[in-house]
């Protein structure tokens, strides 16, 4: 998630608006909404329009690599509030690797933990299939020729 260097020259801008970053990361402007009420957004204001800066379109490109990476709202902002251009990024990539190591240890498991519900669905379906087979064998044993 860290790394926040400009990848493209729409990101030297200084002001954008709610449509803009819409548009950009291809999200509903309800979203970005969404994610300013949450405490990860602070755009500035004219009147009713929201006026995002650069700081706040870096912290939704991080928000939504966030996301797609299965982290919650709460560990997406300590993340992002250590970001800070020109101090040490250490402690951000640090934390970030915590969380990272514990996301892949909670997939893991459930890896394992479906892979064993699955064999136990395969187990039941066997027997399942063996004993309506029996029971069509049987069936046809009792019937007169």
């Amino acid at each position: 998630m860290p790394s926040t260097v400009p990848d493209d020259k729409s990101s030297e801008r200084a002001a954008y608006s709610i449509s803009d970053l819409a548009r950009e990361f291809d999200v509903t402007p309800r979203a970005i909404r969404f994610y300013e009420a949450e405490g990860l957004l602070s755009p500035a204001r004219e009147g009713q329009r929201r006026i995002y800066s650069l700081r706040d379109r870096t912290r939704l490109k991080l928000t939504l690599r966030g996301k797609r990476l299965g982290l919650s709202l709460s560990e997406i902002r300590e993340i992002v509030d250590m970001y800070d251009p020109g101090r040490d990024e250490r402690p951000q990539l640090e934390k970030f690797l915590a969380v990272l190591e514990t996301h892949k240890r909670q997939l893991l498991q459930q890896r394992e933990d479906i892979e064993a519900q699955l064999s136990e669905i395969v187990l039941f379906e066997k027997r399942c299939t063996k004993r309506l087979a029996d029971q069509k064998q049987a069936a046809k044993r009792r019937k007169p020729a």
